[in-house]
């Protein structure tokens, strides 16, 4: 009976006032069915003690309940607990293993959250929580007990790669959707900031104007800027707009969380869009740029940026400069800039230009070294020869190296005075040494001009020059063609015959009647020293020809055909060429005959007169044979003659 009391002693006083009425059975029954009443349910209890990190407690039933100490504490805190505390725990079962109460703090709070959650939830009433871990698809976050799901997309109003800040931090939140007997709670901290900043985006909007000075908070950084916070809204500080240096990422000048001053640069009411400037808050460095950097003065800059068409170097802070790919070496063509500077090195340029309204200098690096170019025609003046290595050969040339950083060029029209040019480079070849001729040094366009050929005489303009129109000459055929046939005079002189050009008649204008190396009579028509050719004719040596034999000959108005006269004229040649045969066989007779006849005359001397009457004797025998055959000669060929002297008197009459 003594343990029953001391049981009715802690029963409530309802209960304790019926029991004096009514017998133990009843009174234990009614307990029992009090104690039943209050399982899963919030109870408010007494502490008792705290031992080794367990708190007892009383609720007012058979026995009493321990509670972890951990569960009383808040998050980040230390707990604060003490006997004679009263608090709300969750009664979970009347004994556990041990027979005791099972007691729990953590779910008396999840049940009064649940309880305000409930009502902010129908109330569309925000509730604070802090994001205290990562999940899969979003994160979690403890409000006051309850745990909800927080969805990444509904973390801000735009994507954030580093929740990191947000994260053990007390912040509004809105419940989307909750359901107590599943225990799932969603909420959204981007809904809140949507009408926070619609409100305060109205306010700040209503009062901003271009050229507005600011302070915000850096929100947001990326690879093109960083996002301002203004107090409700966002502006976006590009990052051109940083600092009038080179910034190659935001990260270089700014940092999640830093308080920033920023001018508003540009402001779209429409689109609501905001343009900040931290730049426009300091001095222009491009002021007075022109008198700091005159033309042609030397600098010492640092190279900061590199790109395919040059490199930036840094003369002072927020002044930069571009040496273009063309002004960086006197030499070095087509090189990428990353072979010739390095980020960060420090080089030497030279002002070209100054253009102080689009903020761009030109620099020059070549210039500040010696032009090898000019040190070249110092050494080697036009006219000069030098030997060099060929480098390249292509459809149009050689490439001689002359030294180390400078090539020339032998066009094909400069190998050789005499043969083609693909005829003559055939006889080249890569890497072979080569002795030239400098020609032109062109200093601007960096080009070297070298010959091969005027390394000895032209023999084709000696040639040309005993040549004039009108000259018959014998050449020899060195090709055929469809237009008409390649010849040369004298081996050197190359000439070209027209096909209409092969002869007078039609049928003998054919070039494939023509063979290589045949002789043929031409005559110059006209004398191209420019292009080193002569043009020559056949049918032009023909009509010549014709009017020399009409000229000595006959006439057109005789009637005499053409075959005729030159009858006449190759007879008459004909003729003088066989008298002058039998005359120049009489003068080798004579000469015979004066060699035999001196002993003769010696031995003559020594006969008698009678020798002498002899030879007399015969005189008269011998004179009239001669005479008769003289005379027989003269009227044998006086029958023959006459009738061509008639016809010739016929034409001329």
């Amino acid at each position: 009976m003594a343990n029953v009391d001391t049981h009715a002693d802690n029963l409530p006083p309802d209960v304790a006032e019926q029991m004096a009425g009514e017998n133990f059975s009843d009174l234990l029954d009614q307990a029992f069915e009090q104690e039943e009443r209050l399982q899963g349910k919030v109870v408010n209890g007494l502490v008792l003690a705290v031992e080794n990190d367990f708190v007892l407690i009383d609720v007012g039933l058979k026995s009493e309940g321990s509670i972890p100490i951990k569960e009383f504490s808040e998050a980040g805190a230390a707990p604060t607990i003490m006997a004679g505390d009263r608090v709300d725990v969750f009664v979970e079962r009347f004994e556990g293993r041990d027979g005791v109460v099972v007691l729990s703090r953590e779910k008396a709070r999840r049940e009064e959250a649940w309880n305000v959650l409930e009502k902010a939830f129908e109330d569309d009433a925000r509730v604070e929580g802090v994001i205290f871990g990562r999940v899969k698809g979003g994160f979690t976050v403890d409000l006051s007990g309850a745990v909800a799901f927080l969805p990444g997309s509904q973390v801000d109003i735009r994507p954030i790669r580093d929740v990191g800040p947000l994260m053990g931090s007390p912040q509004p939140f809105q419940i989307l959707k909750m359901d107590r007997s599943r225990g799932n709670i969603v909420v959204s901290r981007r809904a809140v900031l949507e009408e926070t900043r619609a409100e305060e985006r109205s306010e700040l909007i209503s009062n901003l104007t271009e050229g507005q000075v600011l302070e915000g908070v850096v929100k947001n950084i990326t690879d093109y800027g960083a996002f301002v916070d203004l107090g409700g809204v966002d502006g976006l500080l590009h990052v051109t707009d940083i600092a009038w240096r080179r910034i190659n990422h935001p990260s270089e000048a700014l940092q999640v969380g830093q308080t920033v001053n920023v001018q508003v640069i540009r402001f779209n009411p429409s689109t609501q869009r905001i343009s900040l400037g931290m730049k426009q808050l300091e001095a222009d460095p491009w002021e007075g740029v022109d008198a700091k950097y005159p033309l042609e003065v030397k600098l010492t800059g640092r190279v900061t940026n590199i790109t395919d068409y040059g490199a930036f170097v840094e003369l002072e802070p927020g002044v930069e400069g571009l040496v273009h790919v063309s002004e960086m070496s006197w030499t070095k063509k087509n090189v990428h800039p990353g072979k010739i500077v390095s980020t960060s090195q420090e080089v030497e340029v030279m002002v070209l230009d100054v253009d102080r309204n689009k903020r761009r200098i030109s620099l020059g690096l070549k210039q500040c070294v010696a032009n090898p170019w000019t040190d070249f025609l110092e050494k080697f003046p036009v006219g000069s020869e030098i030997e060099g290595e060929i480098k390249n050969i292509t459809e149009f040339g050689l490439f001689v190296g002359l030294n180390e950083e400078i090539d020339g060029m032998v066009h094909l029209s400069d190998l050789d005075w005499v043969k083609s040019g693909e005829e003559a480079i055939a006889g080249y070849s890569k890497g072979g040494m080569l002795k030239v001729k400098v020609l032109d040094v062109d200093v601007e366009k960096e080009r070297i001009s070298l010959g091969v050929k005027q390394l000895t005489e032209d023999p084709v303009a000696d040639g040309l020059e005993k040549l004039k129109k009108g000259d018959i000459v014998t050449c020899t055929v060195s090709g055929t063609g469809d237009k008409g046939i390649e010849v040369s005079v004298g081996g050197d002189v190359p000439g070209f015959i027209r096909r209409s050009d092969l002869g007078r008649d039609r049928s003998e204008q054919r070039p494939d009647r023509f063979a290589p190396g045949e002789l043929v009579d031409a005559m110059v028509v006209s004398v191209d020293k420019a292009s080193r050719k002569i043009n020559l004719s056949i049918k032009a040596r023909e009509v010549e020809e014709e009017k020399i034999a009409m000229a000595a000959y006959g006439s057109s108005d005789s009637g005499a055909s053409l075959g005729d006269i030159l009858g006449a004229a190759l007879k008459e040649k004909s003729e003088a060429d066989s008298a002058e045969a039998e005359e120049a066989e009489a003068e080798d007779a004579d000469a015979e005959d004066t060699a035999d006849a001196e002993p003769e005359e010696a031995a003559a001397e020594a006969e008698t007169p009678s020798e002498d009457a002899g030879d007399s004797e015969k005189e008269p025998e011998d004179a009239p044979e001669g005479a008769a055959a003289e005379d027989a000669g003269d009227g044998e060929k006086e029958p023959e003659d006459a009738p061509e002297d008639e016809s010739e008197d016929e034409a001329k009459s």
